[in-house]
C-alpha cells in the first residue's frame, strides 16, 4: 500500500513539473506573440489564441497541484502557487482585452520570471516552492 501510494505521489510530482513547464514555455510564446503582434498582420490571432492555451495552462498546473498534493497529504503549498498563477493569468486577460498595456507587458514579464523560478527547483530535486511537500 505504501510503495502504491509513493509511486502516486511520484506521478503527481511529475505531472506538476510538466504542467509547470507548459506554463512557462506558454507565457514565453506569448511574448513572442506580442512581438508579432506588433510587426505582423497575424500577430493578433496568435496573441489571442496563445492567451487562450496559458490561461489554459494556468488551470492545468491548479488541476496538477491538487493532484500532486491529495495522494501524499503533504503540504498545500503547491496549490497556492498555482491559484496565484491562476489569478495573475485572470488579470492578465482582463489586462488585455481592456488595451492596457502599461500593466499587461510588465505583468507579462512578471508571470514570466515567476513562473521559471517556480519550474528551476520543481525540475532540478522535485520539491521547492512549486514541488514541496
Amino acid at each position: 500500500m505504501a510503495a502504491q501510494l509513493t509511486a502516486t505521489a511520484r506521478r503527481g510530482t511529475a505531472f506538476l513539473q510538466v504542467a509547470i513547464a507548459l506554463q512557462t514555455l506558454t507565457i514565453f510564446l506569448q511574448a513572442v506573440s506580442a512581438g508579432l503582434l506588433l510587426t505582423s498582420s497575424y500577430g493578433e490571432m496568435l496573441h489571442s489564441v496563445g492567451a487562450r492555451v496559458m490561461y489554459g495552462a494556468s488551470m492545468l498546473y491548479v488541476l496538477a497541484a491538487v493532484l500532486a498534493w491529495k495522494p501524499g497529504g503533504g503540504s498545500p503549498r503547491p496549490i497556492w502557487y498555482a491559484s496565484g498563477f491562476l489569478a495573475l493569468a485572470s488579470l492578465q486577460v482582463v489586462l488585455g482585452i481592456a488595451h492596457v498595456p502599461s500593466v499587461h507587458l510588465p505583468l507579462g514579464v512578471l508571470m514570466f520570471g515567476l513562473s521559471v523560478l517556480a519550474l528551476v527547483p520543481a525540475v532540478r530535486s522535485g520539491t521547492g516552492p512549486a514541488g514541496a511537500k
